[in-house]
């Protein structure tokens, strides 16, 4: 089968595509490199005039004029090689804005895509229009639309959520919809807003190429290891403000049992040094599915405070933790840090079964095969 997959988030359709390619598949990637990630990408695009003096003069053309030129210029990038994403069998999207444009822009190369390629599909593998529209509808599920509701994100630096609730992102959304064979979720919280719509295909796990994390269980000698990892764009959306409230207390409370690692925009090799060694890390609080980095961390089985909620637990029927739920709660997380710090046993215990669990229900193989039965039904 010959496969474009457009898009690129934590990795997300690089495992994808070694799994698919194992199984025999053509695949191609083209899209955006996620940022500071650089994940490799076939035919990368490149976001213009999004920094310095030219985001400036972008910014005051699109408020006198109503022209977005990095858009634009995203179109023309992807009109310059448009021949190489024509007949393919499929063709799947990671989300309703995968090229970063506007409506009018975005809508063009959408167009060219369903025009010339046999069936397309999309992801619901982040923020788009149902899935923030069901969290600003239902405020107590857990989601990032809550500390944005507490006041502690401003709307600048929410913006990237708030535009699915525009119009031109609504009717993106219809457009979308109108033209898809169907679209299908990687975790539970995207799951959730999806259910009992007609073009739902159902919940595909993300995959992890287990093949890069060679097994290896946790060894706690005389101290036990808690690292925490902060990235300051989304500090409040992960909850590190309850993580590091919580950190205060555990590191007083057993300072002669523990070491803490705290990390913000140090290099990477020093960032990665330190993650191997922890045996608990703190990833984020507000879902019920773990993200990319919490399944990372389970794979290499360590402890992951992250979104395991009861919807989780029930959905894969665990009878026991295969990770600690994160709540935005101090009292709570001190208290499940504690009974761990105080019974290291249960520390190796849940990370070898969150080493299982990736295993069985994230492996690459597995996802991939998933994804071939699912667009060929």
């Amino acid at each position: 089968m010959k496969i474009l997959l457009i898009g690129e988030y934590s990795r997300l359709h690089n495992s994808l595509k070694e799994g698919l390619q194992k199984l025999g598949n053509e695949v191609i990637i083209l899209g955006f490199k996620d940022g500071f990630k650089d994940f490799p990408v076939d035919f990368p695009l490149e976001k213009k005039w999004d920094s310095g003096f030219r985001k400036k003069i972008k910014l005051g053309l699109l408020v006198l004029t109503g022209f977005d030129i990095s858009s634009y210029l995203t179109y023309r990038q992807f009109r310059k090689n448009s021949n190489h994403f024509q007949d393919f069998d499929v063709v799947q999207l990671i989300n309703e804005n995968s090229f970063f444009c506007d409506y009018r822009h975005e809508k063009k190369i959408l167009k060219y895509l369903f025009k010339h390629n046999q069936k397309v599909f999309l992801l619901s593998a982040g923020d788009d229009y149902m899935y923030v529209d069901y969290n600003f509808e239902h405020t107590d599920n857990p989601s990032i639309v809550q500390p944005y509701l507490a006041g502690k994100i401003a709307n600048k630096e929410f913006s990237n959520v708030l535009k699915f609730r525009t119009k031109p992102f609504e009717k993106l959304h219809q457009y979308i919809y109108e033209n898809i064979q169907g679209v299908i979720a990687t975790d539970l919280d995207y799951h959730i807003p999806l259910q009992n719509h007609p073009k739902y295909l159902g919940l595909i796990p993300s995959p992890m190429n287990v093949d890069k994390f060679p097994k290896k269980e946790l060894v706690i000698n005389e101290r036990i290891i808690i690292f925490h990892g902060i990235n300051r764009e989304s500090y409040f959306k992960k909850g590190n403000d309850f993580f590091e409230k919580a950190l205060e207390i555990i590191k007083k409370k057993y300072d002669d049992k523990i070491d803490v690692f705290v990390t913000e925009n140090v290099p990477y090799n020093d960032y990665i040094s330190r993650y191997n060694q922890a045996h608990i890390l703190l990833d984020q609080l507000y879902g019920h599915d773990q993200g990319s980095n919490g399944l990372e961390a389970m794979a290499k089985g360590k402890v992951v405070f992250t979104n395991a909620s009861n919807i989780f637990e029930k959905h894969y029927n665990l009878t026991q933790k295969v990770a600690i739920n994160g709540l935005p709660d101090v009292d709570y997380l001190v208290n499940e840090l504690s009974f761990l710090i105080e019974n290291p046993t249960e520390i190796i215990a849940i990370g070898n079964r969150a080493r299982t669990f990736i295993e069985k229900e994230h492996d690459y193989l597995k996802i991939a095969q998933k994804y071939l039965d699912t667009w060929t039904k």
